[in-house]
């Protein structure tokens, strides 16, 4: 079956970062009329918010929707709460790769069996899905597209495909349109299977500018990246073995 959907509406959630801007000019590509759905949601920063609107208009979102949660009434997590994103020193961050050639993945990532860090959001992709759907059902859109990835990722739980796999489930459970109109709700997850570099890649063939995204879990108040944090160094080292210079803006 071809992949293209010539003006079929679907509904992409944009963080303003690296992958989701990728996920965002993929759905562009294959015809979609892709709707852009950010969160405000007591993150530390707003810079990704910023982003998020530059690379909505940039690839082409008939529109993008800015809504407004607070997460960080509950806290929990380094991104919404009083707590230090951990980073890593100088002379790690000069080498992406951890200083021996390493691929990152083995000393950045925690993966499945690995604890989960402190950066993650309790059950934020669960809310943010939720909202998708929501608005998706709305606009008659039978097409949600997240960028979660489960090669180069955090060890995130609501980034595997399981737990995409059953929100999709339940999602076709949900909804008027899916259990009385005879509807079927797909979460597109494009770059699951992707590394870093991969993605990279792909965005670039897309045209993609990645220097208007914002990947730092801590960046300063110009919105300059630190270079030391996880998603920093998963970047970093994305671009260094795509063999693609890396924008980034570090402070």
């Amino acid at each position: 079956m071809s992949l293209m959907q010539p003006d079929r509406p679907a509904v992409v959630l944009v963080s303003g970062g690296l992958d989701s801007a990728t996920v965002l000019a993929m759905a562009v590509e294959r015809g979609y009329r892709c709707h852009a759905l950010s969160f405000r949601y007591g993150q530390r920063h707003s810079v990704e918010l910023d982003s998020a609107a530059v690379v909505a208009a940039a690839l082409g979102a008939v529109r993008h929707e800015i809504l407004d949660l607070d997460l960080g009434r509950f806290g929990g997590s380094a991104l919404t709460a009083d707590i230090d994103v951990p980073k890593v020193d100088a002379a790690e961050t000069a080498d992406p790769a951890g200083g021996d050639g390493a691929d990152p993945r083995d000393r950045v990532g925690a993966g499945d069996d690995g604890p989960i860090p402190v950066t993650y959001v309790p059950a934020r992709n669960t809310v943010f899905l939720s909202h998708a759907l929501a608005w998706a059902e709305v606009l008659g859109a039978d097409d949600i597209f997240i960028g979660v990835n489960s090669v180069d990722y955090s060890g995130y739980p609501d980034c595997r495909r399981g737990f995409i796999e059953a929100f999709e489930a339940m999602a076709n459970l949900a909804t008027a349109a899916t259990t009385e109109g005879g509807r079927h709700t797909t979460i597109h997850t494009p770059l699951i299977d992707m590394t870093k570099a991969e993605i990279v890649t792909e965005g670039t063939r897309l045209g993609v500018d990645y220097g208007a995204t914002t990947s730092c879990y801590d960046p300063d108040e110009s919105g300059a990246a630190c270079g030391a944090c996880e998603s920093c160094r998963l970047r970093r080292a994305g671009f260094e073995q795509a063999g693609i210079v890396d924008p980034t803006r570090y402070g």
